[in-house]
Order: C-alpha cells, then structure tokens, then sequence
C-alpha cells in the first residue's frame, strides 16, 4: 500500500497521541487552523481526520470551542466494552497475530478490552480446532462481548458450514461480527457480515503482471487444498493479468497440492518449462522454495517464484521473496472503525472495505538477474 492520504496521517497521528497519553481525556486537540498550518493542507482534509476520530468515538467536536478526547469513547448501552476475537490458531499465523495486535493498541485507546480467544496472549492461542472455537463462540456469548473478529477456517473439510455456523450463533445472541481477510462464501459470492481486508483480485493482477513484464509467459499457481476464498480471488487477478497482456494460461496452470511433498513439486512442470510460480501466500512460497532446493531447481535462476503476505522470514529466507504486502495497521484501523460503526447503527448494509495491495519485489522473482539471465519465453539462457 502507497503512502497514507494526508487525513489518515493526521487522524493517525491524534490517535496516537490519544493512546500515548499526549492528549488525555478531557484535553482539547489542537485547533483546525494549528492542524493545517502544521501539516500544510487545506481545512477540509483537517476536517475529514477529526470526522474519522468522532466517528471511532474517541473525540467530540464542540461548536465554536474545538475538538476533546472523550471521557468514554463508546455508546453508554455497551458498558462492558469488550471485544473478541475469534482467529483460528492465531499464535500461529503471523499475519493475523500482527493484525491482531494493532486492533489490541487501537481498542485501548478508545477504552475496550480485547480478548484474545481463551487466552491473555496471542501466542498461547495455538489450537485451531472447530471444537475451540465453538467454545469460544459460548464464551463470548456468555461474556456479553460487544463485538468480534472473526477470520474463517480455510484448509478445514466442510469449512463453509463451520464458518457460517460460528457466525449466525454469535449473530443470533446480539453480538455483531466483522470479518477479517476472508469471507465465510466462496468466492465471488459474499455473505452478509461487514468484511475487511485487503483486495485480491488486485494482489493477484499485480504480481502476474510484474512476472509477465519480466518475461515469464508459462506461469503456474500453487496453493494448498481447501484454501480461503481470498485464493480464489488472487486467481482471479492472475487470470485478469492474462487477459490485459492478450495471453493464454497452459491448461491445469492452477496445481492444488502440499508444497513440501517432493513428488508433487516434481510433478509441478512435466514435460514443459514453467516460468513462475505465484504462490497463494508467503508459507506456501517458502516450503515451495525449500522444495525446489532439495530437488535441484534454482530461484531465481531456473525458475521465478512470488508469494502474498510479505510476512517477516520473507527477507529472511535464502532467497528473499518477492510478494504482495499486507497493511496491517491499516486493515486493523479499518476493521474496528467498521465495528464501532455497527455498534453505532446495527441496522447498517453489510460492506466490503478492501484496502489497496503494494507489490514488493526482491530477488525471488528475478528482477535483478544479469541481462545473460533473464528468461526468455519457451527456453532459459544463461
């Protein structure tokens, strides 16, 4: 994702301050004229930053005096101001766990407390069962949470009937859910709950359209069985890419199997030379990586490969990794204004807030191999 707009870097600055302790309750903002001859924008876009934080709750503008941090930055009929979140092994998955931990930060400030699953910590919330989930499904129920997060199963039999299930028992006790990442329908149908995540349709347009300016024209997806449905939508993109470039995807371009199982990988390019590898995310391009390495076959030399998440190892492994970035703090910022905004008014449409993709390149997609290495379509020089 680009640089902020010039609101969101102010009300993001305000808010920090609120949960720094800069502004306490009570104290009043700086003024729209100190705010724009500070940040040199036009009064209007001042305007827009103070709006997004009486909207989150956490000032009040006062005619004619200015803006103040509230002294209670919810509706006074939800008093317990807590907030769960439902993640499937979130200690886990890192993007979650990082997603999650700026929800944590962000609720504080406007006083909730976040649960985290049945745990205090993230990271001892490591069992993904559906039966643990369901148990912390009667847990919220019982606690009375004002809302949760929920990240629906993926890779789990049946998950469509789980996810649903999890949701409508939440719903039916009172307690609005926002999804986070992924949806609880296949895509490109959507459910009736409030979304938010990134967009990856053009995630996935991004990086088939990097890898085709590169060169590459046999290019093949690799992702797990029972994958979310946010895969679906990064394939989408890909095949999109395909159609801008006036390019024709080889039949079976799509390969559902386990990266780490070496007969699998080797079956990955029978009989014809494969280009790229786009991966449906970060975890699935490294055991990839590791696969490849063990069987002889060289990226970025032999073979280019791209993921999606930019997950911390991404620099770390032996080839760091070209991917898509995920905004974290932004995706949390927009998933609890999305929940105080359904709190505010339940009776609200469901809605999609996707948030724009950043490609990040590095040295797993060959971008930077000498001129005598690039890839030429239907053979390799070197």
């Amino acid at each position: 994702m680009g640089p902020p707009n010039k609101h969101q870097a102010i009300s993001r600055e305000l808010r920090e301050g609120i949960a720094g302790g800069v502004y306490p309750t009570g104290a009043r903002l700086p003024s729209e004229s100190q705010l724009v001859r500070q940040w040199k924008v036009s009064r209007p876009t001042v305007a827009r930053a103070l709006l997004d934080l009486q909207r989150e709750g956490l000032v009040e503008r006062r005619a004619g005096s200015g803006s103040y941090v509230r002294n209670s930055s919810v509706p006074t009929a939800h008093s317990q101001r807590q907030l769960g979140l439902l993640i499937p092994g979130l200690g886990t998955t890192e993007i979650f766990e990082l997603v999650c931990g700026e929800l944590a930060s962000l609720a504080r400030a406007m006083d909730y407390v976040l649960l985290w699953g049945g745990s205090t910590h993230p990271r001892h919330d490591t069992d993904a069962s559906v039966e643990h989930a369901e148990e912390l499904c009667q847990q919220f129920i019982q606690r009375k949470v004002n809302g949760v997060f929920f990240a629906p199963y993926e890779l789990v039999p049946g998950k469509e009937l789980v996810n649903r299930r999890l949701a409508e028992s939440l719903r039916l006790a009172g307690i609005p859910v926002v999804l986070l990442d992924r949806d609880l329908q296949s895509f490109p149908h959507r459910s009736d709950f409030d979304l938010v995540g990134i967009d990856n349709v053009g995630g996935g347009f991004l990086l088939a359209d990097h890898l085709i300016r590169l060169g590459c024209r046999r290019i093949r997806y690799v992702a797990r069985h029972l994958s979310a449905p946010t895969v679906d939508a990064r394939i989408a993109g890909v095949r999109e890419a395909f159609v801008r470039h006036g390019l024709e995807p080889e039949p079976g371009w799509v390969r559902l199997g386990d990266p780490s199982d070496l007969k699998f990988v080797r079956s990955l390019t029978p009989g014809s030379l494969t280009d790229a590898f786009i991966c449906a995310n970060d975890h699935t391009a490294s055991l990839l990586l590791r696969s490849l390495e063990a069987i002889g076959v060289k990226v970025p030399r032999d073979v280019r490969l791209v993921g999606f998440d930019d997950v911390r190892y991404a620099t770390l492994l032996g080839v760091p990794l070209t991917t898509i970035h995920q905004p974290r703090r932004e995706i949390a910022t927009t998933a609890l204004r999305a929940m105080i905004d359904r709190l505010i008014d339940p009776s609200l449409p469901a809605r999609s807030m996707t948030l724009t993709p950043q490609l990040v390149v590095r040295e797993s997609c060959g971008a930077y191999l000498g001129r005598a290495e690039t890839i030429v379509p239907g053979r390799r020089t070197r």
